[in-house]
C-alpha cells in the first residue's frame, strides 16, 4: 500500500505525465459519454426496455459483441459499431501485405510507408463499415425488435417509405462517423494522452461492464443455496490466479544470444590495426508473439454458422450450424480451441519476419553464437519460435474457453467473460504497457533530475 502511495505522488509530480493521464481520461469519457447517446431516430425509453431483457435473453453472443464497445452494440449507440471495423480493416492490411508487392515495399519505406498503409486501411475501414452498418441495423430492426414493441422503440414511423429511407441513410452514415470519430480519438490518445489509444478504447468498453458483472455474480452467490461468501472468495481467489496466468503468458519470452562485433581505428603507433569489441546482448522472442489476434480470428468465424443459421434451407446444414449456436457447449469450444491453435501458428508465421531479422543481423555485424549468418541463423529462429510457439497457442487456446468453462461450473454470464477470452488478455496487455509507458516517464523524470543536480553541483564548484 505504501509503495502504491509513493508511485502515485511520483506520478502526480510529473507535470508533463499529469497532464497526458488528464488528457486520457477526458477523451476516455467522451468516447463512455458517446456510448450512450442513440441513433437519430430510436427512442431512448424504449431502447432501455430491449436492453433488460437483451441481457437475460442473450445466449452470450450478443455480449461478445457488446462487450467491445461498452454496451454501445446492444444500446444503438452512435457508437455502436465501435472500433471493430478498424481492427478488421487493420488485420485485412497485415495479410494484404503478404501477398501484395506493393504493400511490401510500403512496409520497407519507414516512416512515410507506414503514413500509407494508415491512410489505407483508413479507406477500408470505411468500406467496413458501410457493410456492417446495414447489417447491424437489420438485426436490431429485425431480431431486436420483439423484445419491444416499434411504437416504443422508434420516434419515426418505418412502415413508410420515407421513414425506413431516412432512418437506413441517416444510420448508415452515424455508425460510419461514429466509428470514424472513435478513431480520431484514439489518435489523439495516442498522440497527447498515454499508451496506445486504440487499445485504451477497446479496453475501456471492456472494464465499462465490470462492475455490473462483479455485483450480480456477488449478489447470486449470496442468494440461499448458491454458496454464500466462502464460494464467492473462492472465485475471486481462482480469477486473480488466472490474471498472475496470463500475465505470465504475455510476458513470457525466449532470450537468443547474440554478439555483435565492431572495429574501431584504433589511436596507436599501427593505423590499420583495429580493436576488435564484442557486444552481447539477446534476440527477445515472445511465447505469445501473435497476441489476441487467434481468438479474434477464431471468434470471427465462429460468427458465420451464428449469423446465417437462420438463413439457410438445407436441412442438414442447419444441423450442423445448430451445433456451433451455444457458445459455451462442447462443439463450439472444442473448434475454437483449434482454430486459436492454427492461427497462432499463422499469425505469428506472417507477423515475425525471421529471413528479415537474419539479414538485418547480418547487417549490423551480429551473430548466434555457433550458428552461421543468413539463412542457418533464420532457420534457427524460425526452429526456437516453432517451439516456443506450440505451448503458447496452447496456453492461449485454454484462456480462449475458460469463460465456457467457469460457467458451466456456476458463475453468472456476464462474469464469465472477464474469466479468460480476449476481454481478460486485452486488458492485461493494456495495463501492462500503460504500467511501462508510466515507468518510462518516471526514469526519464528522475534521470532529468539527477543531470540537473550534478550540473549544479559542477557549477557551485567551479565558481
Amino acid at each position: 500500500m505504501d509503495n502504491f502511495i509513493i508511485a502515485f505522488f511520483n506520478i502526480w509530480n510529473v507535470k508533463e505525465l499529469r497532464k497526458k493521464i488528464g488528457i486520457t481520461l477526458g477523451l476516455l469519457l467522451v468516447y463512455r459519454f458517446g456510448a450512450y447517446i442513440p441513433i437519430p431516430g430510436v427512442n431512448p425509453l424504449g431502447i432501455s426496455d430491449f436492453i433488460e431483457k437483451f441481457h437475460s435473453g442473450s445466449k452470450g453472443l450478443m455480449q461478445i459483441l457488446s462487450s467491445f464497445t461498452g454496451g454501445a452494440f446492444n444500446r444503438a449507440s452512435v457508437f455502436a459499431l465501435g472500433i471493430m471495423p478498424y481492427i478488421s480493416a487493420s488485420i485485412i492490411i497485415q495479410l494484404m501485405c503478404i501477398i501484395i508487392p506493393y504493400l511490401q515495399k510500403l512496409q520497407r519505406d519507414g516512416e512515410s510507408g507506414r503514413k500509407q498503409i494508415s491512410f489505407i486501411t483508413r479507406w477500408i475501414t470505411v468500406g467496413i463499415c458501410f457493410i456492417q452498418a446495414p447489417v447491424y441495423l437489420i438485426s436490431f430492426t429485425q431480431q431486436f425488435i420483439p423484445f419491444s414493441s416499434s411504437r416504443t422503440t422508434y420516434l419515426i414511423d418505418l412502415n413508410t417509405f420515407y421513414g425506413k429511407s431516412m432512418f437506413w441513410i441517416i444510420g448508415i452514415m452515424i455508425l460510419t462517423s461514429g466509428t470514424l470519430f472513435t478513431m480520431w480519438l484514439g489518435d489523439k490518445i495516442t498522440d497527447k494522452g498515454i499508451g496506445n489509444g486504440i487499445s485504451l478504447i477497446i479496453m475501456s468498453g471492456i472494464i465499462a461492464r465490470f462492475p455490473d458483472a462483479i455485483s450480480k455474480e456477488v449478489f447470486r452467490k449470496l442468494e440461499i443455496g448458491n454458496g454464500g461468501l466462502i464460494v464467492l472468495f473462492l472465485e475471486f481467489l481462482l480469477w486473480l490466479l488466472v490474471i498472475l496466468f496470463s500475465v505470465i503468458i504475455i510476458q513470457a519470452i525466449r532470450k537468443i544470444p547474440v554478439q555483435y562485433v565492431s572495429h574501431y581505428k584504433s589511436l596507436g603507433l599501427d593505423l590499420d590495426s583495429q580493436l576488435i569489441h564484442k557486444k552481447h546482448q539477446y534476440i527477445p522472442l515472445k511465447m505469445t508473439s501473435a497476441g489476441v489476434m487467434p481468438i479474434i480470428f477464431s471468434q470471427a468465424i465462429m460468427l458465420f454458422p451464428l449469423t446465417f443459421s437462420d438463413h439457410v434451407k438445407n436441412t442438414n446444414i442447419k444441423n450442423f450450424f445448430h451445433l456451433f449456436q451455444d457458445i459455451y457447449g462442447l462443439w463450439y469450444n472444442l473448434t475454437i480451441f483449434i482454430l486459436v491453435i492454427i492461427f497462432t501458428f499463422f499469425y505469428t508465421a506472417i507477423a515475425i519476419p525471421v529471413n528479415q531479422m537474419a539479414d538485418d543481423l547480418k547487417r549490423n555485424g551480429g551473430h548466434i553464437p555457433r550458428i552461421k549468418p543468413g539463412k542457418e541463423t533464420a532457420e534457427y529462429i524460425d526452429h526456437i519460435l516453432s517451439i516456443i510457439t506450440l505451448p503458447g497457442s496452447v496456453l492461449l487456446a485454454i484462456i480462449a474457453i475458460l469463460p465456457s468453462i467457469v460457467f458451466r461450473i456456476g458463475f453468472t454470464q456476464s462474469f464469465a467473460l472477464f474469466y479468460g477470452g480476449t476481454s481478460l488478455l486485452i486488458v492485461v496487455g493494456v495495463i501492462l504497457d500503460i504500467s511501462q509507458q508510466v515507468n518510462i516517464y518516471l526514469l526519464n523524470y528522475h534521470y532529468d533530475g539527477l543531470m540537473m543536480m550534478k550540473y549544479r553541483s559542477n557549477n557551485k564548484y567551479t565558481k
